[in-house]
């Protein structure tokens, strides 16, 4: 099964009001499995940025001036988001949002129906508990020490490895996919997953035989064959 996580970064909290969404991010999955493809656009907002959302995700208006439109890069966003399940953390508010800048563009809004909402599935999992995206990563020991400001891609990464633990947890990929795909090397943890790639907590080590040598299987004949009556013998 395939599906998006995404996140969005944006001028202000209520796209009604004239927010605008300024930077996607989004990681495919397959099986639950991230397959290295991603989407990563920003935009220029045709406004100012607020000083308090400049201050979480250090975009600037000078910075996105230069920056294509929303409408500019909506077909390419639209072929990558296909027809899968958009997963994202407080989905409502990133549907709000996305669905806003596909109006402006002359766009279908997305089908609320293919949200899947991460803090809805924490709040199941754990109630009670804080739910943000920080509390989630030191739940699950994922890093995100690099994370020194909000960034749509940089979180979309993240939710992806939360979003596998509040879901079954990392074995869950390592099924075999159903049926033909056209992304590459969804039967295994690919080279990009973030948790296949060696850190200084989990260095990469040589895989250990298995498999018994000579010498070994020569001592395992001469211990049987002193064992006396033994039934495998009759």
């Amino acid at each position: 099964m395939r599906e998006v996580i995404f996140d969005t970064e944006t001028t202000g909290l209520d796209p009604k009001t004239g927010d605008r969404m300024v930077e996607i991010g989004c990681v495919e999955m397959v099986g639950r499995v991230e397959t290295g493809r991603t989407f990563h656009a920003y935009f220029n907002p045709d406004r100012d940025m607020p000083p308090e959302a400049e201050r979480v995700h250090g975009l600037s208006a000078a910075f996105l001036a230069t920056k294509p439109r929303f409408a500019e890069t909506a077909g390419e966003l639209l072929e990558f988001l296909g027809d899968s399940n958009l997963v994202a953390h407080n989905a409502g508010f990133d549907f709000g949002f996305l669905n806003n800048e596909l109006e402006l563009a002359g766009r279908t809004p997305i089908s609320l129906d293919r949200m899947v909402d991460t803090v809805a599935l924490a709040r199941k999992k754990h109630p009670g508990a804080k739910l943000s995206l920080d509390a989630l990563c030191t739940r699950y020991g994922i890093d995100r020490s690099h994370r020194v400001k909000h960034g749509a891609l940089l979180d979309a990464e993240l939710l992806a490895q939360v979003y596998v633990e509040l879901t079954g947890g990392r074995q869950i990929g390592l099924g075999l996919v159903d049926g033909p795909t056209e992304s590459p090397a969804l039967t295994e943890i690919t080279p990009n997953a973030p948790w296949h790639r060696p850190s200084a907590d989990n260095p990469r080590r040589e895989p250990r035989p298995h498999m018994a040598s000579p010498e070994e299987l020569e001592r395992h004949r001469a211990f049987i064959a002193q064992i006396k009556g033994a039934i495998w013998a009759d």
